[in-house]
């Protein structure tokens, strides 16, 4: 009845409860070595399992708890910087237009402010401006307001505010790189979520490149925003014009030096090595 008791090896050939035990490291000589050698071989198959799963993390640099803790540390700078583009590039203040509070002679003065997408302009009452202030504004008084969206991406005409014409060109290049640099958030985003998720330190290297050329981006948006803004003001002296880039440039500013500050963290932490240690050197305790 034992004689017809067969068990299969590593390689797959079948092998008596005597020959397993053999197989499984144990020498032949008494009926306790064939459970011994099952017992073995279904140890070393779950060995082999686990080794191979090892050598996965280890080629893909397996991260540690602390390590993981600075990524998600580093991930929430870089989302703090994301946050900020969006606020940035989703709202119309990024300049303020306006002439003197006393330039059309009444109680009122219009104002303007426009951004990546539209322009407003807004009707306040000379009574509710700040008597120290020369022109008209903040946009943030009450008054009637008249938005539009700027037909740049549209028919591709121009926009005409107080008599001056905006440029085309340089709106829409500002426009393309604020989409563009969102577009490289969205993918740094994934590769850290990649890191995060599979523990592959990999991952970082391309997700800190993202960051860092979005922030890039971000910055060169509003240098190019400015220049359309000189550009509008020298279209035309008609009308004297008081600017001031507001505070959706500021949400812009900060998130370009957050984003590049969270991909160069990235960067830092995808190093083999510490660079904190290669710089500062600990001195051994053991020398006098």
């Amino acid at each position: 009845m034992w004689s017809t008791f067969l068990v299969t090896d590593e390689e797959g050939r079948t092998v008596s409860p005597a020959a397993a035990g053999t197989v499984g490291g144990a020498a032949l000589g008494g009926p306790a070595q064939g459970p011994v050698g099952l017992t073995n071989l279904m140890s070393g198959r779950s060995t082999f399992g686990g080794n191979k799963r090892r050598r996965t993390t280890s080629t893909g640099h397996a991260m540690s708890e602390a390590q993981e803790g600075k990524i998600k540390l580093a991930f929430f700078v870089a989302i703090v910087g994301v946050v900020l583009t969006v606020l940035g590039v989703g709202t119309e203040f990024w300049v303020e237009l306006s002439p003197s509070k006393s330039f059309y002679n009444n109680q009122t003065c219009l104002t303007a402010h426009y951004g990546l997408w539209k322009g407003c302009s807004k009707t306040l009452w000379v009574a509710d401006i700040d008597p120290e202030r020369e022109s008209c504004g903040p946009a943030e008084l009450p008054g009637e307001s008249n938005c539009t969206y700027f037909k740049f991406f549209t028919t591709g005409e121009n926009t005409v505010l107080f008599q001056k014409t905006t440029k085309k060109n340089l709106n829409v290049a500002a426009a393309m790189l604020a989409l563009f640099s969102l577009f490289l958030m969205v993918m740094g985003a994934i590769c850290i979520t990649m890191a995060l998720s599979k523990e592959i330190l990999f991952f970082l290297k391309p997700g800190s490149v993202c960051f860092i050329l979005s922030g890039v981006m971000v910055l060169l948006s509003l240098m190019v925003f400015h220049q359309s803004v000189l550009a509008f003001l020298a279209s035309d002296h008609t009308v004297p014009l008081h600017h001031e880039l507001s505070w959706s440039v500021s949400c812009i500013g900060c998130a370009g030096a957050v984003l590049i500050v969270g991909g160069i963290l990235f960067l830092l932490l995808a190093l083999p090595y510490s660079p904190w240690r290669r710089c500062l050197p600990q001195k051994d305790n053991s020398s006098s």
